[in-house]
């Protein structure tokens, strides 16, 4: 049977009190609590009572003391319940200085921590129980919860501007040394990189075409770089095509070897070489494939969240948005839309990390360079991206394309219509339907 203690909320009342005591000994030391309390975290209500008349102080501009604290605690109403003018002079028996204040406020924000995940576990187990709630969504508020104490752990802190400068010339100093670094994780695209600078992270970046003008190309090119030729952990979440249909494109694109003999199998003795090294080097590849066809929303939010608290993945592609399923199917497909949007750009900020989307645009845009307005289902994913950039090229019937142009490459513009950081552009860039991948427009020189 469990004791009463084990039934008690955890906490302690003598850091509650010697932090307390600590800022009536010495109010400077405010602006150090503050980054770990707030009323709210302290576990006694008469605690509480009293830290948020000294915050209010604090606000106010007010140097506090026991008399000023009275006082306001007295002027609104809150002296009694903050336990009387004798309680509060007793703090300051409890320290005999102020140097440990840190110490005491990180033990009483612990003790608060605690007392959240249990009372999170509690919620959790009650939602377990409501047959009208499903799962997927009970599990999905858990894991915000979680990952809000994360957030709440992080304790923000001040720099120095002097820090900061010596920083920033090291940087560029570094940048300097190394003609070829970006700031972000670069596409691969050399002309894209120089006007992004790399995918940044936290930034929400959709790449836009018609069908068959070639995203999952683009995509699985990117990644191609990025996580097969750069070793920078990348997740893949094909909601459309098999995981077996991207090894095999992966395969085309790091072997040079025609896409269509390595579906057919139709090789020449030549080709197994290259195509023992082109697997060895994706075998090795910190690389994860999401192969789930009408994914949920939550689903892939919870499967990106774990994917970086577990494997740290560092940069994460989905293919495509239209196809993620809303957890509110009752609401038009537009808003669903809308709100699929603005949960990946959520995700993006709260992972810390690029999130790059794939989208079809409107049927309008068949045949012109397409804009902005041409997103297809909602104006909310152009107002919540941070980049867009659009494929656009002439379709090219397979009967009229020369040799030479499916080898060499097809010329496609990369329109880069929106960076909400930097500027926009056109990047001249090949698309090689041999291999199934996009090139640096130089390519076919440097081979």
């Amino acid at each position: 049977m469990a004791s009463l203690k084990d039934k008690v909320p955890p906490h302690n009342l003598e850091a509650e009190q010697a932090a307390l005591g600590a800022l009536l000994l010495d109010w400077d030391a405010v602006g150090t609590a503050i980054r770990f309390l707030r009323p709210e975290r302290f576990y006694s209500l008469q605690n509480q009572k009293i830290f948020a008349a000294i915050l209010k102080l604090y606000n106010e501009g007010v140097r506090g003391d026991l008399i000023t604290l009275i006082e306001k605690l007295r002027s609104e109403g809150e002296l009694e319940a903050a336990g009387g003018p004798a309680y509060i002079t007793s703090l300051t028996d409890t320290v005999a200085t102020s140097a440990n204040i840190e110490y005491y406020a990180q033990i009483v924000f612990d003790q608060a921590i605690r007392r959240d995940l249990i009372r999170i576990s509690a919620e959790v187990v009650a939602q377990s129980h409501n047959e009208t709630v499903g799962s997927r969504a009970v599990l999905e508020d858990a894991q915000r919860k979680i990952f809000e104490l994360t957030d709440l752990n992080t304790v923000h802190s001040s720099v120095s501007i002097q820090d900061l400068v010596t920083d920033a010339i090291d940087r560029i100093q570094k940048l300097y040394a190394d003609k070829k670094a970006y700031t972000g994780i670069p596409s691969g695209l050399t002309d894209l990189d120089k006007l992004t600078s790399g995918f940044q992270p936290s930034e929400l970046v959709i790449i836009g075409a018609r069908p068959s003008i070639g995203k999952t190309a683009m995509a699985l090119s990117m990644v191609q770089h990025i996580a097969i030729s750069n070793k920078v952990c990348t997740a893949f979440f094909s909601l459309e095509m098999s995981n077996m249909q991207i090894i095999m494109r992966l395969l085309a694109q790091e072997s040079g070897i025609a896409s269509e003999r390595i579906r057919t199998g139709y090789l020449r003795q030549s080709d197994f070489s290259k195509l023992q090294d082109a697997a060895g080097k994706i075998y090795d590849a910190p690389l994860y494939i999401v192969d789930t066809p009408n994914m949920k929303l939550l689903d892939l939010r919870a499967m990106a969240r774990r994917l970086r608290a577990q494997k740290k993945v560092e940069i994460i592609f989905i293919d495509y948005i239209t196809l993620i399923q809303s957890e509110n199917t009752l609401i038009p497909r537009h808003e669903q839309i809308a709100e699929i949007s603005r949960s990946l750009k959520s995700l993006a900020r709260e992972l810390g990390i690029p999130v790059v989307v794939l989208s079809q645009v409107r049927r309008d845009a068949e045949n012109k360079q397409p804009n902005l307005s041409d997103l297809r289902e909602s104006g909310s994913i152009e107002q919540d991206a941070d980049v867009v950039m659009f494929i656009h090229r002439d379709r090219t019937d397979k009967k009229e394309a020369s040799d030479d142009d499916t080898e060499k490459g097809i010329e496609t513009e990369l329109i880069l219509a929106k960076q909400r950081n930097g500027p926009t552009g056109l990047v001249k860039i090949l698309f090689q339907p041999t291999y199934t991948r996009f090139v640096n427009a130089d390519f076919s020189e440097h081979r």
